[in-house]
């Protein structure tokens, strides 16, 4: 096991610096547009959770209008919400707000594959997930992850209904306890093919 954390880790650094610096053009393109549309930062900065429960600062692409951003993070987006500027519907449609967190994987904060970042005391159904899900903790025993075994099995978006939350954290939980250099490859594919059937966003 620590041989292959510590082949997943020298992948996720050659991986993120690979992406940044082919993804260069679209995320200089993609800042421009955000400033010519909206007053406010570029990036969208929040609180997650980490390995081992401790705290990092995430980056996305900012895709609400600046007055009306959550920064807590623990009010999930709706359908329609009216929080989110037109052009950041597109950028969360098909996930290209999440490339920035590619220097979150580059510095060690997160990885390429690995349970999705929560913000503290996150809420699904009502109530914080750690109150929902027996063994929620198990998932930050690996660092998050820009993609996981939930995203790659399509449960994805907002989590108003408790079984859907539930089923993510199963999902989380099984990576931890089955990782491998393998299965990352194979959750991997399976995003990269769900991306092209059409996502429906983080």
């Amino acid at each position: 096991m620590p041989v292959q954390l510590a082949l997943k880790r020298a992948f996720d650094i050659a991986g993120s610096f690979f992406g940044l610096l082919v993804l260069a053009p679209v995320v200089l393109l993609i800042a421009v547009l955000i400033k010519l549309e909206s007053k406010g930062p570029v990036f969208f900065r929040q609180l997650r959770t980490g390995l081992n429960e401790a705290p990092f600062e995430i980056l996305k692409f900012r895709s609400m209008y600046t007055d009306l951003c959550d920064w807590s993070g623990v009010r999930q987006t709706v359908d329609n919400d009216p929080r989110i500027t037109p052009l950041g519907r597109v950028l969360r449609k098909t996930n290209l707000d999440e490339l920035p967190q590619l220097w979150n994987v580059l510095i060690g904060d997160m990885s390429l594959v690995g349970p999705r970042p929560h913000v503290p005391d996150m809420l699904a159904a009502g109530r914080s997930y750690s109150e929902l899900v027996q063994g929620y903790e198990y998932r930050h025993l690996m660092r998050p992850g820009l993609t996981g075994l939930a995203q790659a099995r399509g449960l994805r978006g907002p989590t108003g209904h408790r079984w859907m939350a539930i089923r993510r954290i199963v999902c989380d939980v099984e990576y931890v306890r089955n990782f491998s250099l393998f299965l990352d490859m194979k959750i991997m594919i399976r995003t990269v093919v769900n991306e092209l059937r059409g996502g429906t966003g983080l």
